[in-house]
């Protein structure tokens, strides 16, 4: 990063004279190939949500979130019902193009616009989403939304031990940043929680990694991929790093 002085030598950040507050996300749809984004609405997505995430039967996408799994449908729509109603988190629901029918979630939180920070997170991907190329693109989604917004850094956390996550972030271009140690308690557990992030700057190249790798014709007949993303994203990360599949 170059630096300015003042007066005194000591060493500044880059100036901003340019910079203005992000806008705050817009509660709207955000279409895509394969899935499209819809503000929730728990009459309309919360009965396909629901029987998404009874196909966990071990309850193994609510491990690290704060919440669940959910005795029965009245205690998941309660919950729905109040997430709904927030501003920060901001939820949205993941539907199926081919469907119709909401097979996850996912929000803005941390909002920050003057300093043009947001984050992306409670994930809640059902086995129906899980390893789709739907899942990539409803996260493609997210961060164009937030950038096109004026943001100037995205983040993804994640509870530590979270393996899967921490390769899902960096699968997607996320820079792992370090662990906040003792971060949080999560269920009457200690959670270390692991930062993640990716710049206004090096959106542009990320984001034509991951347009290249969603394109049909890196899918063959099978639905086979035939790049793996990490490979390409791999090439927009300036100081490499560990990747997943």
């Amino acid at each position: 990063m170059s630096k300015d002085f003042n007066e005194l030598g000591q060493p500044l950040g880059r100036r901003l004279p340019d910079w203005k507050p992000a806008a705050w996300p817009e509660r709207t749809a955000m279409p895509g190939r394969y899935c499209r984004l819809e503000p929730l609405d728990p009459e309309r997505h919360g009965p396909d949500l629901h029987a998404a995430n009874a196909l966990d039967a071990e309850g193994r996408m609510w491990t690290y979130l704060p919440y669940g799994p959910f005795p029965g449908w009245s205690e998941y729509r309660a919950w729905l019902e109040g997430m709904a109603k927030a501003s920060d988190p901001l939820f949205y629901a993941i539907v199926d193009a081919s469907t119709g029918r909401a097979t996850g979630v996912a929000a803005y939180l941390r909002i920050d616009p003057p300093n043009g920070v947001i984050e992306v997170g409670h994930l809640g991907f059902s086995p129906l989403l899980q390893r789709t190329p739907a899942a990539t693109e409803a996260m493609l989604c997210m961060m164009r939304h937030a950038f096109a917004r004026g943001y100037r850094r995205y983040e993804w956390k994640c509870h530590a031990l979270n393996a899967p996550s921490r390769v899902a972030a960096e699968r997607l271009g996320f820079r792992f940043e370090g662990l906040f140690r003792q971060a949080a308690v999560v269920k009457g557990r200690s959670r270390d929680t692991a930062w993640f992030s990716i710049l206004d700057s090096e959106w542009p190249d990320l984001e034509r990694a991951l347009e290249r790798w969603l394109a049909p014709s890196n899918f063959d007949g099978a639905g086979r991929q035939k790049m793996r993303l990490s490979d390409l994203t791999a090439i927009s990360r300036p100081s490499g790093g560990p990747t997943g599949g």
